[in-house]
């Protein structure tokens, strides 16, 4: 793709997105940027929210992860299908009767006020590295394919689009973000057809014979068996269950879209309808992921290995779209990265933004005047950290889906163990020590795994979330105190 291709594309791409913030922007009110005035339509952020739950990593990470993985990834899926069952029934009817702004109110509630800055802190940490690493990739991708060419330095790439997702979000954020990440949805969902039905015109298929080519295809296998193996059906199911409830129903940017939407019935109409997308949408990437193999091999074209294993699969689209798929699937491809960055960054750093200023400044409690400052000022920082975590992981190597997930499971483990805790037992807590335990539950987690590979050759892989969660639940019940020990805040 040419340079003033691109250049014709970005700027039409951006202007179409600031139309929208400005149309929704007009009629703005004191807390828009944060609850988006409580009047989102369930059905569009349902359909937003593909954009957010997919992302550029699972863009080209889930269909490149095939030829190392085969189709396990579905086990994963299947699991998602529960965790979003119980967000729907068990955790939205929650948010709703407490009217939260921030998902981590409920542990203030349930526990106190030291136990909600730690859950708080967590998901700051977490959210801050996983946005940054989706970001990283979509970057490299942009990098590598494009502005390489326009000899734009890949850290000027990183500061225009987070420039570019500012000024489009700085004003109305979560209100603007639903309508906005519709789109973008809709660019992410074409882009995989119009990769798919570029396959198959090029291996000369029809839709029958493409089908029977996925399934009898080596890769093609569903379930794994092998109890060893960190993609054990089990392990891979629980795992795409909690890691949902963690990553969905406990992730402030997951969620804030859909406390956007007034009744708590039509949110949970929002969850369902959602699942019901993401799982569909991710099928679908496993499809495109055989297929992508299936044309490399067709057409002789040598994809690097070591040990057995394919490197660098996360490059793999990327490649393919951009030499083999001509020019219409190297702007879809083009299109679909940025959509799928867009949707995806914006919402993380709104998310930020909204549980710095809430959980640790409280902003409802300061003067109106100075609450847009403030949220200024912590959007500039949460940019900020943002691009220093890309910049230090730039050269970094393999699936980055994988490592999101790893990284998830060590910081969303203590949160997901303490609101277990905190929604089916009736303990309280000697809240002083919960920062130490949920620390102490991460490491603890992560020496258990080490140990375990070592000694057992048991990898926990995915599962590393609900040993974690686990281990937190049990030491939080070393530190319970008894209930009729009355402290301030609970």
């Amino acid at each position: 793709m040419n340079a003033t291709l691109i250049l014709y594309i970005i700027p039409v791409y951006f202007l179409l997105l600031m139309l929208i913030a400005r149309l929704t922007s007009r009629h703005n009110k004191e807390n828009s940027y944060f609850d988006g005035d409580r009047s989102s339509p369930w059905f569009l952020v349902a359909f937003g929210m593909i954009g957010s739950g997919i992302s550029a990593v699972s863009l080209v990470s889930i269909p490149g992860n095939v030829g190392n993985n085969n189709l396990y990834y579905f086990q994963f899926i299947l699991g998602t299908i529960v965790g979003y069952l119980f967000i729907a029934f068990v955790l939205v009817p929650i948010y709703y009767k407490m009217q939260v702004v921030t998902i981590y109110s409920y542990l203030k509630v349930r526990f106190g006020n030291i136990t909600y800055k730690t859950g708080s802190l967590f998901f700051i940490v977490s959210q801050s590295f996983g946005a940054a690493l989706r970001l990283l990739l979509s970057v490299k991708i942009l990098q590598l394919a494009f502005f390489d060419g326009l000899g734009i330095p890949y850290y000027l790439t990183i500061m225009i689009v987070l420039l570019l997702i500012w000024l489009y979000t700085h004003k109305s954020g979560i209100k603007t973000i639903v309508w906005t990440d519709a789109l973008q949805s809709f660019f992410l969902i074409t882009v995989i057809i119009i990769s798919i039905i570029s396959i198959k015109s090029s291996l000369g298929l029809s839709s029958g014979a493409l089908w029977k080519s996925i399934m009898a295809h080596p890769y093609s296998k569903l379930f794994n068996w092998d109890i060893h193996s960190g993609s054990h059906f089990i392990k891979q199911f629980m795992a795409g269950l909690l890691i949902t409830v963690a990553l969905v129903g406990l992730d402030q940017s997951m969620m804030q879209k859909t406390l956007t939407i007034q009744k708590a019935g039509n949110a949970r109409k929002n969850v369902l309808s959602f699942s019901f997308f993401i799982a569909a949408a991710q099928t679908l990437f496993l499809g495109l992921g055989i297929l992508l193999y299936l044309f490399a091999e067709k057409n002789s074209i040598l994809l690097p290995k070591e040990n057995g294993q394919f490197v660098n699969t996360d490059g793999l689209y990327p490649f393919l779209t951009l030499h083999y798929f001509g020019k219409l699937g190297a702007i879809a491809f083009f299109v679909g990265v940025v959509a799928s960055t867009f949707a995806t960054i914006d919402s993380c750093i709104t998310a930020l933004t909204t549980a710095i200023s809430y959980d640790f400044l409280d902003i409802e409690k300061t003067h109106a005047d100075k609450r847009n400052q403030i949220k200024n000022r912590v959007l500039l920082g949460v940019n900020l950290i943002l691009f220093i975590i890309v910049l230090a992981f730039w050269n970094s190597q393999g699936a980055i889906i994988n490592t999101i997930f790893t990284i998830a499971g060590y910081t969303y483990g203590p949160i997901l163990g303490l609101y277990l805790t905190g929604l089916f037992t009736s303990i309280h807590l000697k809240e002083k020590w919960v920062p130490v335990i949920c620390v102490l539950s991460a490491v603890s987690t992560w020496v258990l795994n080490l140990l375990s590979m070592h000694f057992l050759e048991f990898d926990f892989g995915f599962m590393n979330i609900l040993v974690n969660a686990v281990l937190t639940i049990v030491f939080l019940f070393c530190i319970k105190r008894n209930p009729h020990v009355h402290l301030s805040g609970i």
